[in-house]
């Protein structure tokens, strides 16, 4: 998504009196140790732990748990969890308020602009002089850091999203002290910016309504956490993932990754299986290993041998033909099989590895072919042989602050995507690769992933050092996600095509040779290469929005990037009203598109106080990132509706959230029903859309945006209105020039006749409302404040006496309590 029209500005200064030298590389130890190196982890759905099934297997000590944390002068000491952040440690020890608590996201910028520390002993759990290799590893650190054991720098970390593993052999002791000495995100973009003299590399800073901090494309770090037009700027440090020290001799297992492919002419599926080693010894180890599918009557055994250093095994499985296979599909087109795997490795020195995993079978295909008709190309994805319309939305962080989005979090964001009919979701690029959980609930549920590079909406620096730490990235992630059948595609970053071909930073002419060369630099020399080398299973596009094959033949940035005849569309209009569908792009796929709403009254609440309660209050104003948009809503809702005229402020506020979310979902339902029914038609050289990801999924915070389901996971009525429009079977009407156009649209695999009947059953752990009206009520939406849970249905239009809705709680309540909050509000209520 984009954040419009930049501003230059100077950030703040680093708040240590010496200057940290310009770009040190990720990972560059002291004089003492050498270079350390970058040996990234997998743990996947497909590729569980390794387990040891003889002596002498590796060692391993996890330092999660509690550390010291200090701030830059010794003024703050506290304790802080591991995995962690500063603010998250600062708020547990009720030293601040909620972050999120009003105007916090400002009053607490100081906690960024410090340099804190993160620090702890431990006791060495093992006899270090029997091992060939000790490591420190980092999973992750949030973000510029000094390493250091013992006194002894190891190293330097400047990655969020590297997998950092430092040597440690020949400095462990048997009581260890370790520090992490983090410099401010703030201070040290800032400073990289200071030091890139050429030319600019814009956006300087973020538009003044987001009160944001400068220069996050010189960091890599989470985009977003420097704020985003729906978003706060807390620029975290903090050790983010889990850290362990890890000993092990002869070799060790880095990477575990799997991946299915369809070979037609022979009929028969295979599994690619590529496992990675960190090997110590000086000379090749031989040895075998076995692969066995039970149920699918497969087992092969390879004869294979590892190189000293990073040593790799790729290993095609064959799958037994006379077995039946089944497929993993999206959701609502199939289930999600998987079949459970072991690999087993004997090799002739050292230690039985046996890694349980799970394999799944599913193939992918971005098609871009000509139209009969049509100028430009097709764009839309194949699964297992079947075109698919992608239905969905897209995903930011949960949270800015990554230690607070636990397993349930993600399984309740995900299921209520799967609950409305969506199968496909895109991990928008200014944000996280997400957790690994993540995946797995995707995999489990069958939300298909088209997953961004961490690049969005700026233009970024080619030095050296950058591209080295990029490619480190790059490669650890498409190594970590691969295994994953939800996947589908892999992108290269948010916009930034877009904004070299429109120019959103005001480059002169003359100029724009060179911000393309480090675009094509980045994006293809070194992602697109990299992405290519290590997965060749699913495919790659350069940027969202693209044209393409078509921006791939005009050297990887076209002309016009929206070209409704290629590629994907990102598309947003405020102005005009959103139920007039001749508005819309008839375009190949709609990736990006969307309507602001406010939160729920009950969500809005948890962060404010009576004074914040009013439409115009100074809380409303700044939690509204987005230039114009309180106002742009109000607007909206006036092409249809009256606005609110209550003397009651606070009912004024509340009448006016309902209308939002009624104003959003109605235009999403509209432009959405036109995406769905142009995947038949071609009119005008223009149509056969194939997917519809509606911007966004969910929320980082309590505030206005264009998420369908609010921070803490409250379905508001767009979410509703999402699982009619996005219901496999969908008839839609529409009127052109004095006639009525009606379309059945279906997703199905085979033709189905349709019956109605309304019948409800009643269970211990789910709630009835019976609804009674004398008159129709447009909009009817309940409300049981925060009591966590979703409804069956809810913004409908009441033209019976009667209606019987469902409420599924989240946690446990009770008849009486549900009473007492609920609230109904249709558009009759609103004065």
């Amino acid at each position: 998504m984009a954040v419009r029209r930049p501003r230059r500005g100077a950030a703040a200064p680093p708040s240590r009196s010496s200057r940290r030298p310009c770009r040190v590389p990720g990972g560059r130890a002291g004089a003492a140790m050498g270079r350390a190196a970058l040996l990234p982890l997998l743990l996947v759905a497909a590729a569980g732990r390794a387990g040891v099934s003889a002596a002498g297997g590796p060692e391993v000590r996890s330092l999660r748990g509690s550390w010291w944390l200090a701030n830059g002068n010794g003024s703050v000491v506290l304790r802080g969890e591991v995995p962690g952040c500063v603010h998250t440690a600062l708020h547990r020890r009720g030293l601040i308020q909620d972050p999120y608590y009003r105007f916090n996201d400002v009053t607490y910028r100081w906690i960024s602009l410090d340099n804190w520390t993160y620090s702890r002993t431990f006791k060495t759990p093992f006899d270090d002089r029997k091992w060939q290799k000790v490591n420190l590893v980092f999973e992750g650190v949030d973000t510029v850091a000094q390493i250091l054991i013992n006194n002894i720098t190891l190293g330097r970390t400047d990655n969020m999203f590297n997998r950092y593993s430092f040597d440690i052999t020949s400095v462990i002791k048997e009581v260890n002290f370790v520090e992490v000495r983090f410099l401010s995100a703030v201070s040290y973009a800032a400073e990289q910016s200071r030091c890139h003299k050429a030319y600019s590399i814009p956006p300087a800073c973020p538009p003044p309504v987001q009160k944001g901090e400068c220069h996050a494309n010189f960091i890599r770090k989470e985009q977003c956490s420097f704020s985003w037009d729906w978003g706060p700027s807390f620029p975290t440090q903090g050790i983010w993932k889990d850290v362990r020290i890890e000993a092990y001799n002869h070799y060790h297992l880095i990477y575990f990754s799997l991946t299915s492919f369809f070979e037609k002419s022979a009929q028969q599926w295979s599994l690619e299986i590529e496992s990675i080693f960190d090997v110590v010894s000086s000379k090749p180890i031989a040895g075998l290993v076995t692969v066995n599918i039970p149920k699918l009557q497969t087992q092969q055994t390879f004869s294979v041998k590892l190189q000293p250093g990073e040593g790799s095994i790729v290993l095609l499985v064959n799958i037994n033909k006379s077995s039946t296979v089944e497929a993993w599909w999206p959701n609502g087109h199939g289930k999600q099989t998987g079949y459970n795997m072991t690999t087993t490795f004997i090799m002739e020195a050292g230690y039985q590895i046996e890694k349980s995993s799970k394999a799944y079978f599913r193939t992918v295909e971005l098609v871009q072919e000509p139209i009969p008709g049509s100028p430009g190309l097709s764009f839309y994805f194949r699964i297992n042989g079947r075109p698919i319309f992608i239905k969905g939305s897209n995903w930011i962080p949960a949270d800015s602050f990554q230690d607070r989005v636990t397993y349930d979090t993600l399984w309740l964001l995900l299921k209520s995507a799967a609950d409305a009919n969506m199968n496909a979701l895109r991990v928008w690029g200014g944000g996280v690769y997400e957790q690994d959980e993540f995946y797995d609930i995707c995999d489990e549920i069958g939300i298909m992933i088209w997953q961004d590079f961490m690049f969005a909406c700026a233009l970024y620096p080619t030095d050296q050092y950058y591209l080295e730490s990029v490619r480190a990235e790059v490669s650890h992630q498409v190594r970590r996600l691969k295994s994953h059948p939800s996947i589908i595609l892999w992108s290269g970053n948010n916009e930034n095509e877009a904004a070299i071909a429109s120019n959103w930073f005001s480059i002169p002419y003359a100029d724009r040779e060179v911000y393309i060369k480090d675009y094509v630099m980045l994006y293809v020399k070194n992602i697109r290469e990299i992405v290519l080398t290590e997965d060749k299973s699913r495919p790659f596009i350069a940027s969202s929005p693209t044209n393409g094959l078509e921006s791939v033949k005009e050297g990887w940035l076209s002309q016009n990037p929206y070209d409704t005849h290629y590629g994907d569309t990102h598309f947003y209009d405020y102005s005009n009203d959103c139920w007039n569908w001749t508005v819309y792009p008839k375009t190949r796929f709609a990736s990006e598109y969307g309507f602001q709403s406010w939160p729920s009254f009950s969500t809005i609440e948890k962060v404010s106080s009576t004074e914040d309660w009013s439409y115009t209050s100074n809380f409303s104003l700044h939690r509204q990132h987005h230039e114009n948009g309180n106002d742009q809503m109000l607007q909206q809702i006036e092409h249809h509706f009256k606005l609110p005229q209550s003397t009651d402020p606070i009912k004024k506020f509340k009448d006016t959230i309902y209308l939002t979310q009624v104003m959003q979902a109605q235009c999403i339902k509209t432009e959405t029903e036109f995406y769905r029914f142009s995947q038949s038609e071609i009119i005008r050289g223009e149509g056969h859309t194939m997917g519809a990801l509606y911007w966004q999924l969910n929320d980082i915070w309590q505030a206005p945006s264009w998420a369908s389901l609010e921070y803490g996971g409250k379905w508001k009525l767009l979410h509703y209105f999402a699982q009619n429009f996005f219901a496999p079977l969908l008839p839609v009407a529409y009127e052109d020039k004095s006639v009525l156009y009606i379309y059945g649209v279906s997703d199905l695999h085979v033709d189905h006749k349709l019956t109605l009947r309304a019948s409800v059953s009643q269970q211990d752990d789910i709630y009835i409302f019976v609804l009674q009206t004398t008159a129709i009520a447009p909009f009817v939406s309940l409300d049981v404040g925060s009591i966590k849970g979703r409804f069956s249905d809810n913004g409908f239009l009441m033209t019976e006496q009667k209606k019987v809705v469902v409420f599924y709680p989240w946690e446990p309540t009770g008849v009486e309590e549900l009473e007492k909050s609920l609230t109904l509000t249709s558009l009759v209520d609103v004065v």
